[in-house]
């Protein structure tokens, strides 16, 4: 009989697969070890592997549609081989909903203020043949009204009323010179303008991706049951600046290139070996001492974020932790990573410091006790030897799981990072 192949569990949080697309076609001749589909799991999007010698009979589910784990796939078998439903029917698969666009509410007549200008209709009819074009636009009466009055083509001005209407106050803003064209003119029409107003997107919902889904789920889940507190301190950036920059310069012939981040990850670890306390994680009433520092990073995806590993960083250099960090940041933004390298992490770092973002407080990824915000570097005046010079500074903020870290093991912990960090050599032994 056919072999059914089903939708596996590709993570750990994995509950439901959306096929993205299929591979190969009913009929296809298939081996084991070939790709049958692309599927999106609620972290990375993952090829479908063969286990099987045979002949693609049967595709259960189409691309584009969300499988519960568990539920068939396909069938695999001899040529010509009768395929039934499976014995044990799984969960049907379900096409994944498409985006729609809100329906309009009822409207509901209401007394017109004297003042409110008089509305037009949201949809304009259409106009008969030959119409000027400003009949099929939308504007309110009182703003056609004053447009010919001040003698300004409609088709020229931007709407700020809702759908994008043109009002009073947008004809009376390219009476000003804010925008719209006298009609009749002959020039070209200008690029937007800051007086432009209108929608500042197309209105719909869109349903969210299996990815966006799980980020939903595991951050409310973390902010409604880790309880949260926060320490922050200030670092003085220059020395690792400046090593950083002579580390780049000196290995620049080799491809070398490393970043602040780099140095920030090895920290991390180094501090996690001198306070592991940190380096725990809450367990059903235990606490759970990790032997390792396995430290992740938040990387920005089109559609959230995720969190690749960099195992055992603190055995790794500096230099090994750049290529590695390099690798899984490309591979996160194609949603290339394999389930082993963005789960298990005991400690991670959220750096929005290259997005100019000075301070911030991140939420704590379960189950590590503690996330590492950090910001960017900024010149400031401080004081230093009683005399105030021109500083660098960088703000690090410590998310802390109060059931597994205190407020002194906290404050110990970023204590010794700041030593790391301030006199960065040391991360170089």
């Amino acid at each position: 009989m056919p072999n059914i192949i089903d939708m596996p569990k590709l993570s750990d949080t994995m509950t439901v697969g959306t096929l993205v697309k299929w591979l190969r076609k009913e009929g296809d001749v298939v081996k084991s070890g070939d790709m049958l589909a692309e599927v999106e799991t609620d972290k990375a999007t993952m090829e479908l592997e063969c286990f099987f010698d045979g002949t693609l009979l049967k595709i259960f589910a189409p691309a584009g549609s969300q499988v519960e784990v568990g539920a068939p796939l396909c069938a695999i078998g001899k040529p010509g081989e009768k395929v039934d439903a499976p014995a044990t029917k799984a969960p049907a698969a379900t096409p994944a909903p498409k985006e729609t666009a809100p329906a309009p509410a009822a409207q509901k007549p209401a007394a017109k203020p004297a003042t409110a200008e008089p509305l037009a209709q949201t949809t304009a009819a259409p106009a008969p043949s030959g119409a000027p074009a400003s009949d099929r636009i939308r504007i309110s009466p009182l703003a056609r009204k004053l447009a010919a009055e001040k003698n300004i083509d409609p088709t020229r001005v931007s709407g700020s009323g809702p759908g994008g209407r043109i009002v009073r106050t947008d004809i009376l803003a390219a009476a000003s010179g804010g925008g719209g064209k006298p009609a009749g003119a002959g020039s070209s029409v200008s690029g937007p303008s800051l007086l432009a107003r209108g929608p500042v997107q197309e209105e719909k919902v869109v349903t969210v991706s299996n990815l966006r889904a799980t980020i939903a789920k595991r951050l409310v889940e973390s902010k409604t049951t880790i309880p949260h507190f926060y320490l922050e301190i200030e670092i003085d950036a220059a020395p690792l600046l400046e090593l950083r920059a002579q580390l780049n310069t000196a290995l620049e012939k080799e491809g070398v290139k490393l970043s602040v981040n780099d140095f920030i990850l090895k920290a991390s670890a180094e501090a996690l070996r001198r306070v592991p306390a940190v380096n725990c994680s809450w367990d059903n009433n235990q606490i759970r001492h990790h032997s390792a520092a396995h430290v992740s990073f938040a990387v920005a995806i089109e559609d959230g974020l995720i969190t690749p590993v960099i195992r055992d960083t603190h055995l790794k250099t500096v230099f090994a932790i750049a290529t590695e960090a390099k690798s899984l940041g490309k591979r996160a933004k194609e949603k290339k990573l394999a389930p082993a390298e963005f789960t298990g992490g005991t400690f991670c770092v959220s750096n929005l410091g290259m997005m100019g973002v000075d301070r911030f407080s991140a939420i704590i990824n379960p189950p590590n006790a503690a996330i590492l915000a950090v910001g960017t570097t900024v010149k400031k005046p401080v004081v230093k030897n009683d005399q105030i010079v021109i500083g660098h500074r960088m703000s690090l903020t410590l998310s802390c799981d109060h059931r597994v870290v205190d407020g002194a093991v906290g404050a110990t912990y970023l204590a010794a990072l700041r030593e790391l960090l301030e006199k960065p050599a040391l991360l170089l032994i």
